[in-house]
């Protein structure tokens, strides 16, 4: 449903994305994490037809979202990172003006969303809360009933409430066979809901895991407790993505035998396989890296 080939954007700072490739099929989740500043705002730009690109190419359904652009806008629902509204409009207003360009004729999804996020559309925009507005974003987006979904920190200022209502309206959407691309820093939210996950980093993707299938890597993680605070231990050729008084997370991959041979000269009380999250994966990558 989406195809991203060698997508290049270079800026004259020398940042952007590069060479970023993935895809899409229809029917899926796909999450996308990385910190600010490492590419989600671009690529997504780049997916609806925002921008000209340096290099690459971008099909939505089979169609170039550069010269198909009507097209594309018709099939999709699109959720920004940051929302601005017109705010002399009640959110009735806006969503009759979205509706109106949409050419929309049936408002039943759209009474339905209002319904489930609990939003009086009648209240003027410019004395919403942060919450109100994010749903009234989220019902901008679906209303429309758009085979595919583009959505930037869409629980960004809900309540825990309303983000499990949101998680549970996108686990609907895609078992009527939509298609949903969503970048979130809650890691939770990733694991719950998402076929697989993109982690991109200084604009260049790092890795794409699978949460449909085992993962091999899920062995490779392990927390090692020491009787005492050792950072000799940081010498190993493993990787330690995390350290707590005496505890230490690390990966270790393909030299098991030689990775126990290093710990044994450490007073070792406890090391145990611990199940990898997105979370360990994403500090594998960006290790004390600052992210949002």
């Amino acid at each position: 449903m989406i195809r991203v080939h060698q997508l290049t954007q270079m800026y004259p700072s020398k940042k952007g994305i590069f060479d970023v490739s993935f895809t899409i099929e229809a029917g899926e989740i796909f999450g996308f994490l990385g910190p600010n500043g490492s590419g989600k705002t671009t690529t997504i730009r780049g997916l609806l037809g925002q921008m000209n690109l340096t290099e690459g190419s971008i099909l939505i359904n089979g169609l170039d979202p550069r010269k198909d652009v009507v097209e594309v806008n018709q099939q999709v629902g699109y959720l920004p990172g940051e929302i601005h509204f017109f705010n002399r409009f009640t959110g009735k207003q806006f969503l009759d003006f979205l509706s109106q360009m949409r050419q929309m004729k049936d408002m039943t999804k759209r009474e339905t969303l209002l319904q489930y996020f609990e939003l009086d559309e009648t209240v003027p925009i410019k004395k919403m809360s942060k919450g109100m507005k994010q749903k009234l974003a989220l019902v901008a987006a679906f209303m429309h009933d758009p085979q595919i979904l583009i959505l930037d920190e869409p629980t960004s200022g809900l309540d825990p409430l309303m983000q499990n209502r949101f998680l549970s309206l996108v686990i609907e959407e895609k078992a009527r066979g939509k298609t949903i691309l969503m970048s979130s820093h809650i890691f939770e939210e990733i694991e719950k809901v998402c076929d697989r996950a993109l982690l991109i980093k200084e604009g260049r993707v790092m890795t794409i895991e699978d949460f449909t299938k085992k993962k091999t890597a899920v062995e490779e993680l392990y927390t090692v407790t020491l009787d005492k605070e050792n950072d000799n231990i940081l010498k190993g050729s493993f990787k330690i993505i995390k350290k707590t008084a005496t505890q230490y997370e690390l990966f270790i991959k393909d030299n098991l035998k030689e990775a126990l041979g290093f710990l044994s000269q450490f007073d070792v009380v406890k090391i145990e396989n611990k199940r990898q999250s997105i979370e360990d994966i994403f500090m594998m990558y960006y290790g004390d890296e600052k992210n949002d």
